[in-house]
């Protein structure tokens, strides 16, 4: 007795791969997907190392420059050297030459925040027409200034307050700015701590 098995004909291609979200709100979305995808399978590329080096000017006045960087495998720089100038105000007996350090955090804490709405909208095609964000921190200088040991000397608080719009549905512009914060470098150093070493050359 013959016995004919019919089978289905497969094919062994593989399947076409998925092309990443043209560029949209100012991010080069496709380079943005191949670097995920670099480092997913180069792993040692995710490690960096970002420094900034400090000067005193007068005063409680000091410059900072942000110049070069060690990140996939090799050592890095920007395309220009980048200054911030720290001071204190009058009221605090500085003169006033550039934001508090406390203000430079809530600074980086808002950049960090936005820069991850603008890149994950991107990749999920979303394009955005506004983000804002105020941030607030809340600190009593008794600690700082030595006056009482019960208060601590950085801030008791942080509030950030996000504005955006886009051409989503409200709920999907939330779960953006959630997953925003689920990815902030500065709220993770903020919320959970790091290691912080002081190194002193006399």
């Amino acid at each position: 007795m013959h016995t004919t098995t019919h089978t289905t004909a497969m094919t062994m291609d593989k399947p076409a791969r998925k092309e990443p979200p043209p560029p949209r709100n100012g991010v080069d979305t496709p380079t943005l997907f191949a670097t995920i995808n670099a480092v997913a399978g180069q792993p040692e590329l995710a490690r960096f190392r970002f420094r900034a080096r400090s000067r005193w000017v007068s005063g409680t006045h000091s410059v900072s420059t942000m110049k070069d960087f060690f990140g996939a495998g090799a050592e890095q720089s920007h395309a220009t050297a980048h200054e911030a100038h720290g001071d204190h105000p009058a009221v605090l007996c500085g003169a006033d030459q550039g934001p508090t350090p406390v203000e430079f955090l809530l600074s980086a804490l808002a950049a960090c925040l936005i820069s991850g709405i603008a890149n994950i909208a991107a990749a999920r095609g979303v394009t955005l027409h506004k983000v804002e964000a105020t941030v607030e921190g809340d600190i009593d200088l008794r600690g700082i200034l030595g006056l009482s040991k019960e208060v601590r000397n950085g801030y008791e608080g942080i509030r950030a307050q996000i504005t955006v719009a886009g051409d989503a549905p409200k709920e999907k512009l939330e779960e953006i700015v959630a997953q925003a914060r689920a990815r902030s470098a500065v709220f993770d150093v903020l919320t959970n701590g790091v290691p912080v070493t002081v190194g002193v050359s006399a």
